[in-house]
């Protein structure tokens, strides 16, 4: 697929890195080129462009900016860009404010997610919450001695989802499907739960793993 990502931060990078090499186009939306200079040089088939460039070249969207500038992002990415199109929503609603013990502090409650307030504004578009809840090192075919992680996901569109599935085993996830975007009310605080080994005791390489009895 075509891929455009939103961003230029580290989950930007790492996911355009995993995308290109799983056999897929990508390109980098950036409003600062010179911040992927780097990372163009280790991909030659990457492609970097403007917010709004990645938006028209993607089959499927990614978003991966700071949750503070989420929104920001898709309008210089323009909804008509992105409509009817699927977009990983990779984002966590992270106050600027410092963690206390360890703990990050939300722009949000827990009776509105930061994915929810998007889809309400962006409602053409097919929002996946996933990869919210691991650091961008652990993205891509992440090896841990427990077994192959679990990637908690929603959304309103069970296409969507379905695609994201294939690519999450693409990249070496198992997936858990939470339902629909009220879901990332309790995804998108598993950011928070993962972050407190990193911040207490400079931690950041585990990930969540869902067991069941089935």
């Amino acid at each position: 697929m075509k891929v455009g990502i939103l961003g230029s931060g580290n989950v930007a990078k790492a996911l355009g890195s995993g995308f290109i090499k799983h056999g897929h186009e990508v390109m980098l939306g950036t409003r600062t080129a010179a911040k992927l200079a780097e990372w163009t040089a280790q991909n030659p088939k990457g492609r970097v462009g403007r917010f709004a460039d990645a938006a028209k070249f993607a089959e499927l969207a990614v978003l991966a900016v700071k949750g503070a500038n989420a929104t920001d992002a898709l309008r210089a990415a323009g909804a008509a860009n992105l409509a009817e199109k699927l977009v990983i929503d990779t984002t966590n609603p992270i106050a600027d404010a410092p963690p206390v013990n360890g703990v990050l502090k939300f722009f949000t409650d827990l009776d509105e997610s930061l994915m929810e307030r998007l889809q309400r504004e962006f409602t053409g578009i097919r929002f996946v919450k996933a990869f919210n809840s691991v650091g961008s090192a652990c993205m891509v075919n992440p090896q841990f001695k427990g077994g192959q992680p679990t990637m908690f996901i929603c959304g309103n569109d069970e296409e969507a989802k379905g695609t994201v599935g294939k690519i999450l085993g693409q990249f070496g996830w198992e997936i858990a499907d939470m339902g629909q975007a009220e879901a990332a009310r309790a995804i998108e605080p598993l950011c928070m739960l993962w972050c407190i080994p990193g911040f207490l005791r400079n931690d950041w390489v585990h990930a969540f793993k869902l067991l069941n009895s089935n």
